[in-house]
């Protein structure tokens, strides 16, 4: 079995992080010790997918898309991961790859709300391809009928916007591993 490229983005300019307060960009802002873009790809190698690291600079997250796919030319289809959710599940990942073999459009889901990484099939190719702006892939997750996998992973919703997200992203962070801790007890 093949599995999708995750495409991992990182080419935003983090206006509402720094709006908040924050200091240069969100995806190397430090949270436990490691960056938020550090975390986000330890998931991804964790996964074992094949992975895109899309740091070129585009105008928006659609044209981010766009150029991944086009640098991805030999991917079976896609799973399209914003850099900034650093508490996402490497199984989460895993479910969505495992689900696009079965459906063109898939997204993971927790507690009824959509997440990250959606998954595109090879058949969505020029579709994310024609991409451009600021609205991401959603042009072609509407035109699709996708398929929701729930998930177990409030990762796959929580994304790093401003400094009360990284700072409430700290505290999750914490508190999993002092239950961690007591479970070692």
């Amino acid at each position: 079995m093949t599995s999708a490229t995750v495409i991992v983005l990182a080419s935003g300019r983090g206006e509402r992080f720094i709006g908040s307060g924050g200091t240069g960009s969100k995806l190397q802002a430090l949270l436990g010790g490691k960056t938020v873009l550090q975390r986000t790809l330890a998931a991804v190698h964790a996964s074992g997918l094949p992975w895109y690291l899309e740091e070129s600079g585009q105008a928006g997250m659609a044209d981010s898309i766009a150029a991944a796919v086009r640098s991805t030319p030999d991917a079976t289809g896609w799973l399209v991961l914003p850099g900034d959710l650093p508490l996402i599940q490497s199984q989460t990942l895993l479910d969505v790859a495992a689900a696009l073999q079965q459906h063109g459009v898939v997204l993971p889901s927790y507690r009824g709300q959509r997440g990250h990484p959606v998954g595109f099939a090879s058949d969505c190719r020029q579709s994310l391809l024609d991409l451009h702006g600021e609205q991401g892939a959603a042009s072609v997750v509407r035109s699709r009928c996708a398929f929701e996998v729930l998930v177990d992973d409030a990762g796959c919703i929580f994304d790093i916007d401003t400094l009360d997200d990284l700072r409430r992203a700290e505290r999750t962070l914490l508190a999993a591993s002092l239950a961690k801790t007591g479970e070692n007890d």
